[in-house]
């Protein structure tokens, strides 16, 4: 297949979304293009005072079935799969004078768009296009010899290609979005394979077009891609271009905040929180914060659930920082942040997390729900004989909260709404809590009075017991070991308070 150039001599165009198609039209009619299409898309090209041939005139067959069926003729197949160095088809194409369509234009009805709309379910069906995915996969197939547009968003690639051609392309040019086109259509039919699997959860699909090239992956020596729609989440002020590992911290950044209706700032180290407290104010809620581990805040994320004023951008603005999240900021705020200006400053627009988790390994993937589980006062059953007070039930609530986005073995020590410490990622539960302990004492916390939460039951009492032993008044857990007794028994004698939730929250 030698890379010359071919000209683009007729076009097939049927679009649903017609923003920015007359700029395409207006080059394509320079170059002496000739237009076939068929209803609205039709009447807007004509409105434009292009000549235009209706598809129904040349297959001779009117549009039947309410819309359903325009396109699906050998006219207009043949035009497209035509290969024009084949002979049999020179010959055919001739004898049922065929013309030969260089050049198809698709956007599909938007069956994701209907379906996230709420429409019923007659509604969703009719959005299930028919004859464009067939004219994508065609001239896709047919890229030696045809062109193909499979979706408004490349409808600036093919501006850029007209600008710099005319109406002539190469073959390295067609099958670049023959690559594109068939990526579309797999999405496609992705979305409405899930909207028919529903809750079935029997099969894995996932396509997502929306691909960001980021700087590298995980280390500089890796090739790194985030899928996804980051500007439906987050406006990003100011600041260099966010990485790999940014978004792996931001994504768990917005997990935690969302567990928290009170004024809450967070700081994020390595997708666990080294930092977080309820307070009053935010200037109040960050120093608090910042107190847990002042050492480790150097370089993390930090993210609050209410708007940055002035007074709190001072204090913040004290520390090296990677990225700063928040529903809003005062223009005094902004003005004291936007001084570094690799600063990554973000506005959260919204909190919409998906349904389904996804992990590769070894040859496949993982899947699962999203762990929505969030306990509440009445969710806690008192296994010991002293019951928490209020303050305590507030601490192990919010301990909770903490311990869920924790790396297992993972434990949480809070007092006064405030993290103290935690032992995070460790391969004993004893380990996880002696690492807490000696990280709050370092940082000169007392933990007299402080709470203790787990992501998992305690096989033994040791934990109950080390956690005794520093002052730690009540106890948090799941539950579910055959040896619970044991810890309820220590809780017993050393007039301390146990709850369990009936929920483990492993992070992994």
């Amino acid at each position: 297949m030698p890379n010359t150039k071919k000209k683009i001599n007729n076009a097939l165009i049927s679009v649903f979304d017609k923003t920015g198609l007359h700029t395409i039209l207006e080059e394509l009619h320079r170059g002496e293009v000739n237009f076939y299409s068929t209803g609205g898309t039709l009447k807007f090209i004509e409105s434009l005072n292009y000549p235009c041939q209706s598809v129904e005139s040349l297959t001779g067959y009117p549009s039947i079935l309410g819309g359903r069926v325009k396109t699906l003729h050998p006219k207009i197949f043949g035009g497209i799969l035509n290969r024009r160095d084949n002979e049999l088809d020179k010959e055919q194409t001739a004898q049922y004078e065929i013309p030969e369509i260089d050049l198809v234009i698709v956007d599909l009805y938007p069956f994701r768009e209907t379906v996230a709309s709420g429409a019923n379910d007659e509604e969703i069906i009719e959005k299930i296009d028919i004859g464009g995915i067939s004219l994508i996969r065609a001239a896709a197939k047919n890229f030696n010899d045809v062109v193909v547009v499979a979706s408004k968003e490349q409808y600036a690639p093919l501006e850029s290609l007209l600008s710099e051609n005319g109406v002539y392309s190469t073959l390295e040019e067609r099958k670049w979005f023959a690559k594109e086109a068939f990526a579309i259509t797999s999405a496609y039919d992705t979305a409405i394979f899930n909207y028919f699997d529903n809750t079935e959860g029997s099969y894995f699909r996932f396509s997502e077009d929306n691909a960001k090239i980021l700087r590298y992956g995980e280390n500089p020596h890796q090739r790194g891609v985030f899928y996804g729609n980051f500007e439906a989440l987050f406006e990003q002020l100011q600041g260099k271009e966010i990485s790999y590992n940014n978004l792996l911290d931001i994504d768990a950044a917005l997990a935690l905040i969302s567990e928290f209706d009170e004024l809450t700032f967070a700081i994020l180290k390595h997708n666990n929180a080294c930092g977080i407290a309820s307070r009053p104010t935010v200037k109040e809620a960050w120093e608090a914060a910042l107190a847990a581990d002042p050492v480790s805040a150097y370089g993390g994320i930090l993210i609050c659930n209410a708007s940055v004023d002035k007074e709190a951008a001072e204090a913040v603005n004290k520390i090296f920082f990677e990225v700063i999240i928040a529903p809003d900021y005062d223009t005094g705020a902004l003005e004291i942040l936007m001084q570094k200006k690799n600063r990554i400053i973000l506005i959260q627009k919204a909190n919409s997390q998906p349904k389904l988790q996804f992990r590769s390994l070894l040859n496949g993937v993982l899947t699962q729900d999203r762990d929505e589980s969030i306990q509440t006062e009445n969710d806690l059953k008192t296994a010991s004989l002293k019951s928490p007070d209020k303050r305590e039930i507030a601490d192990l609530l919010f301990a909770n909260k903490i311990v869920k986005h924790t790396k297992s073995n993972a434990i949480v020590l809070v007092k006064n709404k405030q993290l103290c410490a935690s032992g995070t990622g460790q391969t004993s539960r004893v380990d996880a809590l002696k690492q807490a302990v000696e990280k709050a004492k370092s940082f000169g916390f007392n933990l007299e009075g402080a709470v203790m939460a787990s992501d998992a039951f305690f096989p033994f009492p040791d934990c109950v017991e080390i956690a005794g032993n520093e002052g730690i008044t009540a106890i948090i857990q799941p539950g579910g070991s055959i040896r619970d007794n044991l810890s309820v028994e220590y809780c017993n004698t050393h007039n301390m308070a146990m709850v369990m939730t009936g929920i483990r929250h492993f992070k992994h």
